[in-house]
């Protein structure tokens, strides 16, 4: 049982991931490496642009006409950072696609690349047995590719593990989606009518 289990745990996990979205999980555990691997350059990126806003409010403030030479100054300063900025995010734009290659190999070797392994390496082991004569001439196909006859394959019982997970999947989102409709708002009765105002004596 304990390869049953491995083998739904694998098929579980992967369509975890699946749910989440995997460009959600690559742009999380991308901003994560930046903030715990690439934190000088992430600091330095922050601030650049704090600077560069600093220096563009100083500028406006600033006629060019009558103090052109604090003015050609602080434009020289706002096109360096502005340069600085472009080099530095094209750094990081580099690192993010290098992470992600990296990241989505990383994936597929845990999630479809381990279930591949798994359904190989014990393509000719039984997962379980079938009490005989339950599934009468279905079991040779539960068997199948080369599993012992009369047992379940790793590659039958994967298949059979992502369809029980899509099912349940649907069924939690129809209970979901029937609990939003009986659970919609109901319209706010309207008030009694004021009482009329009592009659002047």
């Amino acid at each position: 049982m304990a390869l049953a289990l491995a083998i739904f745990l694998v098929v579980f996990i992967t369509q975890v991931i699946s749910w989440i979205g995997k460009s959600v999980l690559q742009e999380t555990a991308c901003n994560l490496y930046l903030h715990l691997v690439r934190r000088e350059t992430m600091a330095k990126q922050r601030q650049l642009k704090a600077d560069i806003l600093t220096l563009k409010s100083e500028l406006m403030h600033t006629s060019a006409q009558e103090e052109f030479a604090k003015w050609a100054k602080l434009r020289r300063k706002v096109d360096k950072g502005l340069a600085d900025l472009e080099t530095l995010n094209k750094e990081l734009v580099g690192v993010k696609a290098s992470f992600g290659a990296t990241f989505q190999t990383v994936l597929w070797c845990f999630t479809s690349g381990v279930q591949f392994v798994i359904g190989w390496w014990y393509s000719r082991r039984a997962v379980f047995f079938i009490p005989a004569g339950v599934l009468g001439p279905l079991t040779w196909w539960l068997a199948f590719p080369w599993a012992p006859s009369g047992s379940v394959s790793c590659m039958v019982w994967q298949f059979a593990c992502q369809r029980v997970i899509k099912i349940l999947e649907r069924v939690v989102r129809d209970l979901v989606e029937w609990r939003s409709r009986t659970h919609v708002a109901q319209p706010v009765p309207a008030e009694d009518a004021v009482p009329s105002a009592k009659k002047d004596l």
